[in-house]
């Protein structure tokens, strides 16, 4: 008897913080405040150095979360905060009045990873409060199979076009009408943004119990690259997400690089020709002139041929100056003509001998 009931302490033991561990929780220190008050917020159940945001929602209660997406809620005065190692946290968070009419909900959510969120009721006073729109059967669809996203990129991509893909999944008619040409609400987001929603018509009719393969197209925007999350939604509640990674533009880069590079050298070699063209000429500096060829005389080349001798100069004749000629040159006429007397002649007597 002993041993049993130490066995049934040991088994109930544990027991408890399994029950509390059901599902993340939200409370606050207070359920009315007015604009420009604070209100802390503690939370528990989460996962552990989970990122979430803390934003206060109009049209919204607990047990419909918020149909109107974050487009009904005071983002610029929402807060992020990170879980604890035990998935609990606590942070303020000042009151700021919703764009929608309440009633109101503290809506608390996860960025990243798998999706998880939860409300708790506030009272904002002085808001207007207006009564919930009435559920209708379009609501009443459910994805059956895994959601993908089919298609590439190409080239275009590569050089900053916009990524485009198509967000495929089987969705399945759990309401008692049928649905006609559905409105989805096509989300992407990136990093810890909140998703751009963009409203699609699927055009076709899901009978009751039936269901239905939807197409749906998705793009971003011109040099998107990054990790991205498409979110698919319907009648206010977010039906699928798909994780997509985006390659960078590569041939964006390159594209810059050679313009910080070939233009400034093209602009270089114009302006240096545009130099040249306009500088003056200075008269003391000439341009370069082609170099004549070398030409060896027939007597140096003797010389430095081993065994050659150098054949006899000719004397060089005598240099005249060029107002004379070779006849009329002072110097030259005595020497080429014969010796002769140049006085006159002595008369001779007749009979002497």
């Amino acid at each position: 008897m002993v041993v049993l009931a130490a066995l049934l302490a040991l088994v109930s033991v544990p027991a408890a913080p399994v029950l509390a561990a059901e599902g993340p929780a939200v409370k606050l220190s207070t359920s009315q405040a007015g604009t420009g008050g604070s209100l802390t917020v503690t939370g528990s159940g989460w996962r552990s150095e989970a990122l979430l945001m803390i934003l206060i929602c109009g049209q919204a209660v607990p047990a419909r979360g918020v149909p109107g997406g974050t487009n009904s809620c005071a983002n610029a005065d929402g807060r992020a905060v990170t879980t604890d190692a035990k998935g609990a946290f606590r942070k303020k968070l000042p009151v700021a009045e919703p764009p929608v009419p309440c009633p109101c909900v503290v809506h608390v959510a996860t960025v990243t990873g798998a999706k998880a969120e939860a409300d708790a009721v506030l009272q904002v006073a002085g808001h207007a409060v207006e009564p919930l729109p009435a559920e209708t059967s379009d609501g009443r669809l459910s994805v059956l199979s895994d959601t993908r996203l089919d298609g590439s990129g190409g080239l275009l991509t590569w050089f900053g076009a916009p990524p485009a893909r198509t967000l495929v999944l089987t969705v399945g008619n759990v309401g008692t009408s049928e649905v006609k040409d559905p409105v989805f609400q096509v989300g992407t987001s990136h990093g810890v943004f909140a998703p751009q929603w963009e409203e699609q018509r699927w055009r076709g009719t899901v009978a009751p119990g039936g269901k239905a393969r939807i197409e749906l197209p998705v793009e971003l925007t011109g040099g998107a690259h990054g990790d991205y999350t498409v979110s698919l939604k319907y009648g206010g509640k977010v039906l699928a997400e798909q994780p997509w990674g985006v390659g960078r533009p590569w041939g964006v880069t390159l594209f810059w690089i050679l313009v910080f590079v070939v233009v400034p050298a093209a602009l270089y070699r114009v302006g240096m020709a545009v130099v040249d063209r306009v500088r003056p000429h200075r008269p003391g500096r000439s341009r370069a002139r082609p170099r004549t060829p070398v030409r060896l005389r027939l007597p140096d080349l003797t010389l430095r041929l081993p065994g050659a001798h150098a054949p006899a100069e000719r004397p060089a004749a005598p240099s005249t100056l060029p107002w004379f000629t070779p006849d009329s040159d002072p110097g030259t006429a005595g020497r080429l003509s014969a010796p002769h007397d140049d006085s006159p002649p002595t008369p001779t007597r007749k009979g002497s001998t």
